[in-house]
């Protein structure tokens, strides 16, 4: 049995195919298109995932969409009619899109699945509730017979906030919160006003947050969240916009702060900073008291989160620290795309009531779900890209590899298949050695083309993980922050901190300066011999050079750029930043070699993210 998923029309498109609940393919759209959450429909993410299995649409059992769009027009024209007369130049604006096409997204999505088989049958498109999705998408592919299952974002149809329960094939969503109640729109609203992109930025509000100190965190907890003991909350509207106007917050919202909205060309100040520490522990606190009655509800031990709010790193560490949950799995795609897979897998068990099979590890297969290209087609797309290469057997691609690490050198590294969700786990990546002072910035500023403060994640050999963090489980998916052991440390003098600012993870604070954060915090990834054989094997042979089992992994692009799909994608990356070395496969480019005029131009705009 053969179903695909789809999510589209908002963020983050993406196409998965499942075969007898298998998860076997699964892209986001903007890979292919290399425009960055791209939201139009899937075609090239679905024509790839029927690719890889062989098939065509007439193959087909049936095709799932990730919500229900006539309840989510409900909540809109509900909303707007609360709210009425406000909000009348957004209902001008949005209600006639939605009555010439987003209502009629069941005519639209036949059309456009008919451009992969003429004689598609409607009756095989399903559609699944938005946050059904999500908690499909967390609980299926677990390693867990049972679980309580936790979904947070910013809106699906209704919900913003779901509880579930997961037992064998069984799924059941037992309680929710509404909209406008919601705590990813209530992050958003912060990150809009701390000047980064909403939908996007939330990550470098994460990031910002170690920088600055929670002073304002009362401040929100009095008037813009009253957050309940048991984790449920509303927040007080008067402050916000998102519900019928054009921005997240309005007037109100800065006059409570004291300050106006940063406009994205504006420097950080210490005060940005608080806000961010700010709402991160409001955050923290929220996801904890969610979880604790969680456990108390259910009696489970095990956790399972989706949702674009369980892509916060740092809240998932501290609920798996609690300790009210023995064992928690994130889905690795958590956000919007992962719908794609969460609503094929609720049609599979729930619609078709097929059984479930677990074999003791997830179903994501390490998320390593998308494209892959073999030796031979590396090699003539190269050539044809105009790359100039050595081809080295893996013994002595390997040494290469970690030997320019080793020297300090920033390496470019596709293999094999690409990774479904945000992160890079190794597969499309940026490599570095994580004892580098300098790697940190350097990356930031002459590699990636981003801010000077985001901090880098460490890819650890799961074998070695307990000895350089406090964190004695896997984190395979870069989804867990962790503490540095206090035995790897070093810290750091006022005078220092006071001497780099906003640049102190140029400090050495730790022996892997390059992946510790102001609060000697890291955003860990695991790698496991099983999930990823090449990545675990470049690893061991940096340890046996250097002592230390990490490397520096950050996402293979520069800002404003979708992570690298293709050989072609990742030599013109390669071309147009300061990459020392690129490796494809068992092909090695120095950038020495290269030819200067097959330079590419990243004009990046500001704002980008």
């Amino acid at each position: 049995m053969r179903i695909l998923g789809i999510s589209a029309f908002y963020h983050d498109s993406a196409a998965a195919l499942i075969e007898d609940g298998r998860i076997v393919a699964a892209a986001q759209e903007e890979r292919f298109t290399r425009r960055k959450h791209d939201p139009t429909f899937p075609h090239s993410a679905i024509a790839y995932c029927l690719g890889d299995a062989g098939i065509t649409a007439d193959g087909l059992d049936h095709v799932v969409f990730y919500d229900k769009p006539f309840l989510k027009f409900e909540r809109l024209l509900e909303t707007y009619i609360a709210l009425a007369p406000r909000g009348f130049r957004s209902f001008q604006m949005s209600i006639p899109l939605w009555l010439r096409e987003k209502l009629f997204q069941k005519s639209l999505l036949r059309d456009e699945l008919k451009k992969f088989a003429d004689g598609f049958d409607t009756s095989r498109l399903l559609f699944c509730e938005h946050h059904l999705s999500h908690a499909a998408s967390a609980f299926y592919p677990s390693p867990f017979e049972s679980a309580a299952v936790l979904t947070m974002d910013g809106v699906g149809e209704w919900a913003t906030t779901s509880a579930a329960r997961g037992n064998g094939d069984a799924l059941e969503i037992f309680q929710e919160i509404h909209f406008p109640h919601s705590l990813g729109l209530l992050y958003s609203a912060v990150t809009y006003y701390t000047g980064f992109k909403v939908n996007s930025g939330e990550y470098k509000v994460m990031g910002l947050a170690p920088y600055g100190e929670p002073k304002y965190a009362k401040l929100i907890l009095d008037h813009l969240i009253d957050l309940k003991p048991d984790g449920s909350f509303r927040l007080d509207m008067s402050y916000f916009d998102y519900c019928t106007g054009f921005t997240m917050t309005n007037d109100r919202f800065a006059k409570l702060f004291g300050r106006p909205v940063r406009s994205p060309d504006q420097l950080l100040t210490q005060f940005h900073m608080d806000v961010a520490a700010s709402i991160q522990a409001v955050l923290d606190e929220a996801v904890l008291r969610l979880t604790r009655s969680l456990a108390r509800q259910t009696g489970l031990r095990n956790l399972c989160l989706a949702g674009g709010v369980a892509l916060n790193c740092v809240a998932n560490g501290k609920v798996l620290r609690d300790g009210h949950f023995d064992n928690i799995w994130i889905q690795p795609a958590a956000g919007d795309a992962g719908g794609a897979v969460g609503s094929a897998l609720a049609a599979y068990h729930i619609f078709k009531g097929q059984p479930r099979k677990i074999n003791g590890s997830d179903g994501m297969s390490g998320s390593y779900l998308g494209p892959h290209y073999s030796q031979a087609e590396i090699e003539r797309r190269l050539a044809a890209a105009g790359a100039k290469f050595a081809v080295l057997d893996e013994p002595a691609m390997l040494e290469a590899t970690a030997q320019a690490l080793a020297g300090e050198k920033a390496v470019g590294w596709f293999q094999g298949r690409m990774e479904f969700g945000p992160r890079s786990l190794g597969a499309r990546s940026i490599l570095g050695d994580p004892r580098s002072p300098a790697m940190q910035k350097d990356l930031n500023l002459k590699v990636k083309y981003r801010e000077s403060f985001r901090p880098f994640a460490p890819a650890v050999l799961r074998e070695d993980v307990l000895e350089w963090f406090d964190h004695a489980s896997d984190s395979p998916y870069m989804l867990i922050v962790a503490d540095v052991s206090e035995n790897k440390r070093r810290h750091v003098t006022p005078g220092e901190q006071a001497m780099f600012g906003i640049d102190k993870l140029n400090v050495s604070r730790s022996e892997i300066p390059a992946v510790t954060h102001v609060d000697y915090s890291a955003r860990i990834q695991t790698v496991h011999r099983d999930t990823n054989p090449l990545f675990h094997k470049l690893l061991s042979r940096f340890k046996a050079l250097t002592g230390c089992p990490i490397l520096v992994n950050t996402s293979f692009n520069v800002r404003g750029e979708p992570i690298v799909c293709t050989p072609e994608d990742a030599f013109r990356c390669f071309m147009g930043n300061e990459l020392d070395m690129l490796v494809v496969g068992n092909c090695v480019l120095q950038k020495s070699d290269q030819d200067t005029a097959l330079k590419s131009d990243y004009s990046l705009s500001l704002d980008a993210d």
